[in-house]
């Protein structure tokens, strides 16, 4: 089998880590349940090439495994260079026998899985890697930012003409395929998991409001309640970091370029001013917009000395980091995962994760329990595009409605809550122009 990790022997501390996010993802677990016993011809994914790319850990780990023991013939990698865990890529490759289930309770039998993804590796490295994963042709891409979809459009055309279709993770990937698909070049269809009702009101919200924060502590080991927290951006990412740190007890300033989202900040509660008006007021700030240069040089000079930066969304040039490269006079590492920046005067910026994804670069990533959700949609929009793909056109579609019932009524069943039905009479009020 072709792979390409940093060792193999790290695969049983991998294992573990599957089995407690096993433990905590029953979306999956059931769909597991459902089709890991069928025999070969008769799962739903049978024979069917996917290659996905996502952060390489745990809770991506199972949902390959799901996506296997559903049929699928599956190739993966990591899609951050720094959020790859080795020891998840090792188990993946390794697979489990039966054996192992009295060990760890970590599930059925699994085979091996073909994996390209090393922690730190370099963008060379990492480039071949998306290649790499789109060696064995795939029918069905999940993506993860859209690298593997930006691959099929420049470096490897020739592969998209053998693409039944794929699903997009991210915001950032989502802006990316629509850019595509406004400009007539998109050439297979998408679907964007994203804006599902149960990815982004809760993924996003939830999910990276509680993962940045934990980065932030973890790495920083400092209190956040006293402190002025800037967030750049007020979408669903932003409202969930911007909610976690008013909670934690900090000032929360918003800067926005979104007229709307800026008054439903201030309505929330929060400062809303520009960056520049912002910057000599933060003692951290966190990027999550999906655009470029939201903080420059020009920025960091006005801030305090000391401030920290991290950046939340998909790509690394929220912070522009090469400027900051470009301008420092000193650098140096000040915390595992904090380099911290001298710019001209003496002034110091500590940067978390590289001004990479810091949740996920610099911490693990969403709880298991809110990818359980999010997985639970990527599992179902590729069933949706393996039964649909000869009727889809080339555009970007979103989630439908069923798929987002599905979802939020598994999880809701998981929790043990039932919710009330409209009864005949009612469907027909609602439905009628009479009062």
């Amino acid at each position: 089998m072709e792979f390409d990790i940093r060792d193999i022997a790290l695969a049983p501390a991998g294992e573990r880590k599957i089995a407690w996010v096993r433990d905590h993802m029953p979306l999956l677990r059931a769909l597991e349940e459902k089709y890991a016993g069928l025999p070969q011809g008769s799962k739903p994914l049978d024979g069917v090439k996917i290659s996905l790319s996502v952060h390489m850990e745990a809770k991506t780990a199972y949902l390959v495994r799901v996506l296997t023991w559903a049929g699928a013939q599956m190739r993966a990698m990591g899609c951050n260079v720094l959020s790859t865990q080795d020891d998840v890529a090792a188990a993946l490759v390794t697979g489990r026998t039966a054996g192992q289930d009295a060990q760890d309770h970590g599930g059925p039998a699994a085979e091996g899985v073909p994996v390209f993804a090393v922690h730190g590796e370099s963008e060379e490295s990492y480039s071949g890697h998306v290649e790499d994963c789109l060696g064995h042709r795939p029918n069905v891409i999940v993506d993860d930012g859209s690298d593997l979809a930006h691959m099929l459009h420049t470096k490897r055309p020739d592969l998209a003409e053998e693409m039944w279709g794929g699903c997009e993770e991210t915001t950032t990937g989502v802006i990316r395929l629509k850019a595509l698909e406004r400009e007539g070049l998109l050439k297979f269809p998408m679907v964007a998991v994203n804006d599902a009702r149960c990815k982004h009101l809760f993924d996003n919200r939830y999910g990276t409001g509680q993962s940045v924060w934990d980065s932030v502590l973890r790495n920083t080991n400092l209190i956040v309640a006293s402190k002025t927290v800037v967030v750049a951006g007020y979408g669903w990412c932003g409202r969930g970091i911007a909610m976690r740190a008013s909670a934690l007890g900090a000032q929360v300033i918003v800067t926005e370029i979104d007229a709307v989202k800026a008054m439903e900040a201030r309505m929330d509660g929060y400062a809303v001013m520009t960056m520049f008006e912002a910057a000599p007021l933060g003692d951290i700030f966190l990027t999550a917009t999906g655009c470029r240069d939201v903080i420059t040089v020009a920025h960091m000079a006005l801030m305090k000395d000391g401030a920290i930066l991290g950046n939340a969304g998909h790509f690394n040039v929220e912070i522009n980091m090469a400027e900051l490269e470009a301008r420092a006079t000193e650098k140096y590492p000040a915390r595992a995962a904090i380099e911290t920046y001298v710019l001209p005067g003496g002034k110091r910026v500590h940067v978390i994760a590289e001004g990479r994804l810091l949740n996920i670069a610099g911490a693990d990533g969403h709880p298991a329990e809110i990818m359980d959700m999010s997985f639970a949609v990527q599992f179902h929009s590729v069933s949706y595009v393996v039964n649909n793909y000869k009727s889809l056109e080339k555009r970007v579609y979103d989630v439908s409605q069923e798929i987002d019932e599905v979802v939020s009524r598994a999880r809701l069943a998981a929790w043990g809550v039932e919710i009330d039905a409209l009864t005949p009479e009612q469907e027909a009020y609602l439905s009628s122009w009479e009062a």
